[in-house]
């Protein structure tokens, strides 16, 4: 049976595995950011190929993201959500860049993310993490 102590604590740990991967992707920081993937991660992106198996794949994603990634000095998250249950959990949230020039793509949209966590050896790992855009159906894109 699972504690409530323990069901703070794991909760304190994806919340705080959460706040490091967005610290790593404000700093452009590949290593913190690979860091929270297990290595068999699986991703759904928002961009072609829509689906990254393995870490080495969701790296190489990520490689070729940060030269067009605008610079940023942060990242705006609302709504974050957290379930635990033994060693799987589950988030879900919204964010957007922030400190970006007005009229930027980037500074003008929500992104929802849902990710799927595991607890292996003591750590707290992105096992699958699904990213989307809302889509604005009378405008025909998203937003």
């Amino acid at each position: 049976m699972t504690s409530t102590s323990t069901i703070t604590r794991d909760e304190a740990q994806i919340r705080q595995l959460i706040a490091n991967q967005t610290s790593a992707i404000t700093a452009k920081n590949l290593e913190q950011i690979m860091a929270c993937y297990s290595p068999d991660a699986v991703l759904f992106d928002v961009k072609p190929p829509l689906q990254l198996n393995g870490s080495a794949a969701i790296r190489a994603m990520w490689e070729a993201c940060m030269p067009c990634m605008p610079e940023i000095s942060g990242i705006e998250t609302k709504d974050l959500n957290v379930a635990v249950s033994g060693d799987l959990a589950l988030a879900h949230w919204v964010f957007r860049f922030t400190g970006i020039e007005p009229g930027h793509p980037a500074a003008e949209m929500w992104m929802r993310v849902t990710a799927a966590y595991q607890k292996r050896q003591g750590e707290w790992q992105i096992l699958h993490e699904h990213c989307s855009l809302p889509f604005n159906p009378t405008a025909g894109c998203a937003g």
